[in-house]
Parts: C-alpha cells; sequence; structure tokens
C-alpha cells in the first residue's frame, strides 16, 4: 500500500511564506509525476503546481513566481516553498502523485493566509 503523508501547514500573515513536503511511502517501484493542488471552500479543486520525474515543471497562473514545486527522488518527496502568499492562496493542499502507474492523493493540509 502506498500513502502520501503532506506536512508544513499552517496560518502564515499575507506576505509570508511556508514550505509544504509530501513523502511517498510504501511499496514502490517507480514516481512519475508529483504535484500539488488546492481547495478552498466552495470551491473546485485545482492544480497549482507539477514535476515530473525528469523536472519539467508546470504553474497554474496565479502562482508564478510566487510558489517553487521541487522533489527529491531519492526520498520519493515533492516540496512547495510558497512565497509572498496571498489571503487567496488560502485553501487546503492536496499532493498527488502517480506510483507504480496509479493516481494517489495526501490526506491534505491547511494553509491559511490572514490579512
Amino acid at each position: 500500500q502506498v500513502q502520501l503523508v503532506e506536512s508544513g501547514g499552517g496560518l502564515v500573515q499575507a506576505g509570508g511564506s511556508l514550505r509544504l513536503s509530501c513523502a511517498a511511502s510504501g511499496l514502490i517501484f517507480s514516481i512519475n509525476a508529483m504535484g500539488w493542488y488546492r481547495q478552498a471552500p466552495g470551491e473546485r479543486r485545482e492544480l497549482v503546481a507539477l514535476i515530473s520525474r525528469g523536472g519539467i515543471i508546470r504553474y497554474a497562473d496565479s502562482v508564478k513566481g510566487r510558489f517553487t514545486i521541487s522533489r527529491d527522488n531519492a526520498k520519493n518527496t515533492v516540496y512547495l516553498q510558497m512565497s509572498s502568499l496571498k489571503p487567496e492562496d488560502t485553501a487546503v493542499y492536496y499532493c498527488n502523485a502517480d506510483v507504480n502507474g496509479r493516481g494517489y492523493w495526501g490526506q491534505g493540509t491547511q494553509v491559511t493566509v490572514s490579512s
């Protein structure tokens, strides 16, 4: 069984920074794309950032220039460095990974940005 465990969420003032981590564990043969999504109350879950195994990256327009996604393949971990945070970034952030050809989700971590 594969699990994704996120950490690093919390409460921060506007303009501040947070770093999210997501570690995959279990019986892992390969991990392809890893990414972060978020869902605000009453909204649909949306893509924040995606990184391929080879390092190709895609960002949502709303976070370009403020968020940085990275991964450590040796640790099966993906990170999201968030800077210049805005109140509209408030949401539950979910990690997603393509592990052994199947998609998995983390449990989510709350990020709250106060104005």
